[in-house]
């Protein structure tokens, strides 16, 4: 496992007297990437590897805009899904959030609204009657500040924000810090802190799009999928969670042996059909907060695997349901159904309003602390 983002590291941006240790790897750069319609610039940042490897990511969201990552042969292929410009990202049809950091609360709450030290707050409604990835201006449509760094893992982005009191209906003023760093083990590794001043809500995560065939070569309903999940959390026709769990024996949700995405995806299952596919939580076995093994994923055209690790108990594996052929993304591709899937390490939705779910509140004093980990490996 690599070492945390930014430990030992020297800044290329903002401190640029503190000399670069001898012993880094890879290399960082950015440039404009265009401006908000508020005239606020956007710049993007890119990271490669010492293997070839390199991620291209937006202070605007702190988007995840482009992974190219090689295959059996060494070909590099673009795997996540979006947009040549900003301007796709601003334009947000049909809110697929893809590439972004998601925040304060990744998933649904149940009637956009919660209860939390004996006060109710109400937040903004986006999704149905429900409130989904934040609410309306979410962390995916913020600029966040930036700083870089090459570190003896390799380049690293450190992206911050202060999402304030009262944002999208949430309490306390949330200082928020992701730091990417792009490994020289071909891991793209995400490391989440954050504090408060006051109790609030706090569940961040990751909602890059992937196509191990490379975005926009055709479905991902080839792909093999192992999670290491015995249950999921059950959900209403809203997608919002019961507070039920479900053993996967015998369900099209068992994935604890490698199973190609479409082999299932159109069985007669009720749960599958509020998701109109998968668009559920899977509860990870592992104990809360260590870092573990969620998924799985092979393409055995490209021989593409992509392993995701967090310290996050559950993972929403979502397949691009709602993707309908409207979207032209990178290089005039067209987005359609199932052209790309989700693997977003988080705690479970709704769980501000399940009290059997682990909690998602922060209080003063403490520090919000999450790790994503994509890894990517190939068989020949």
């Amino acid at each position: 496992m690599s070492a945390s983002a930014g430990l030992g590291a020297a800044c290329l941006v903002g401190c640029s007297a503190m000399p670069i240790p001898t012993n880094t790897v890879g290399t960082v750069s950015h440039a404009p990437f265009g401006k908000m319609p508020d005239g606020t610039p956007v710049e993007i940042y890119t990271l490669r590897n010492s293997k070839g490897m390199e991620a291209r990511i937006m202070t605007y969201g702190g988007i995840v805009q482009s992974l190219k990552v090689p295959d059996k042969n060494g070909k590099l292929d673009d795997v996540v899904l979006g947009y040549d410009n900003l301007e796709g990202y601003l334009i947000n049809k049909g809110n697929p959030h893809f590439g972004a950091l998601i925040g304060r609360y990744g998933n649904r709450i149940g009637g956009a609204k919660f209860t939390l030290e004996g006060q109710t707050y109400v937040l903004a409604i986006n999704n149905g009657p429900n409130s989904l990835h934040g609410g309306i201006k979410g962390f995916d449509k913020v600029v966040w500040q930036a700083r870089s760094w090459l570190t003896p893992d390799g380049p690293s982005l450190e992206l911050t924000y202060l999402s304030k009191a009262g944002e999208e209906g949430f309490p306390g003023n949330l200082k928020v810090t992701a730091i990417y760093t792009l490994t020289d083990n071909n891991e793209l590794q995400l490391n989440f802190t954050a504090t408060t001043d006051q109790p609030t809500l706090c569940n961040l995560t990751q909602h890059s799009y992937f196509n191990l065939r490379g975005q926009g070569n055709g479905d991902i309903l080839g792909h093999e999928v192992y999670i290491n999940s015995d249950k999921t959390t059950l959900v209403d026709k809203d997608l919002i969670s019961t507070g039920e769990y479900a053993p996967v024996d015998g369900t099209p949700f068992d994935f604890r042996k490698p199973t190609a995405i479409g082999a299932r995806i159109n069985d007669p299952d009720q749960q599958l059909q509020f998701g109109t596919g998968y668009d559920h939580n899977w509860v990870i076995n592992k104990p809360l907060g260590k870092l573990g093994l969620q998924a799985r994923v092979y393409e055995p055209t490209t021989g593409r695997i992509m392993e995701v690790w967090s310290t996050e108990p559950g993972v929403q594996f979502y397949t691009g349901n709602f993707l309908d052929g409207t979207i032209t993304g990178k290089d005039g591709k067209v987005y359609s159904r199932r052209t790309g899937f989700c693997l977003e390490p988080q705690h479970y939705p709704d769980s501000p309003n399940k009290p059997m779910f682990p909690t998602t509140e922060l209080k003063p004093g403490e520090t919000y602390q999450n790790t994503i980990l994509y890894r990517f490996s190939v068989r020949p």
